[in-house]
């Protein structure tokens, strides 16, 4: 039987249970995992990006990439059915106090106009501000879609004019790779941050790698331990 519910219930395979079996490992709190801080280089250098970071989760490395670039009381704007709003189980609200907008978009394809003209950024002490935008690509529910570049080059393009920040929920950056040709580091270029899981379509047994700035990255670091998610 084939298996069709979802990309996150492949296996590794034989050689990747080996490697798993034969890799060098160590304390990733204290930075002592060689092989975890080789694969947030190689991952991190891939998208362009200055570091990576390690998360058992996709939902966390979503999470702690929008809590370094959004404050408590602050607002980020994502799509109605995006991955973030729907399947994270409010978990911006609950652990970062940051508040959620929602456009909607059918089969979850990108127009960059919809998120631009509902962003409110520095609304003063009477309106919460827009300070970041997140788009998943693919769009899990909607299909699978890919967002099309020219609508994240706009997207990006606003939301520099405006000083909002964007996110990358790349679960299926793979996929989307795959289907539109556009290369990794492209995609780096228009996001401040981003999420890739490694158990979607790649098959690894778990994980999700973070990428940012440095600074993001280290401070994001202390938030993976506080959240219980370092792995010794």
């Amino acid at each position: 039987m084939i298996d069709l519910r979802s990309d996150t219930v492949t296996v590794p395979d034989q050689g990747m249970r080996e490697a798993i079996a034969g890799a060098p490992v160590g304390d990733d709190v204290y930075g002592d995992d060689p092989t975890a801080n080789s694969l947030e280089e190689r991952v991190a250098t891939l998208f362009g990006k200055e570091a990576g970071l390690f998360t058992p989760t996709g939902s966390l490395a979503n999470q702690l990439s929008i809590r370094s670039l959004v404050s408590p009381g602050e607002e980020l704007l994502a799509e109605t059915n995006s991955h973030i709003v729907r399947a994270e189980l409010g978990a911006a609200a609950v652990f970062s106090g940051i508040t959620t907008r929602t456009w909607p978009a059918r089969n979850g394809l990108l127009k960059a106009s919809d998120a631009l003209e509902i962003a409110r950024p520095d609304s003063g002490p009477y309106l919460v501000s827009t300070t970041a935008i997140a788009v998943e690509n693919t769009h899990n529910f909607g299909g699978g879609t890919v967002q099309p570049i020219e609508q994240i080059k706009e997207l990006h393009a606003g939301a520099t004019k405006l000083g909002v920040h964007l996110h990358l929920d790349g679960a299926r950056i793979w996929n989307a790779h795959v289907a539109s040709g556009v290369s990794f580091l492209e995609y780096g270029n228009y996001f401040e941050t981003i999420s890739v899981c490694l158990s979607k379509g790649l098959g690894a047994p778990v994980g999700s790698i973070m990428l940012s700035t440095k600074e993001r990255i280290t401070k994001s670091r202390v938030w993976r331990k506080r959240y219980g998610a370092g792995m010794r």
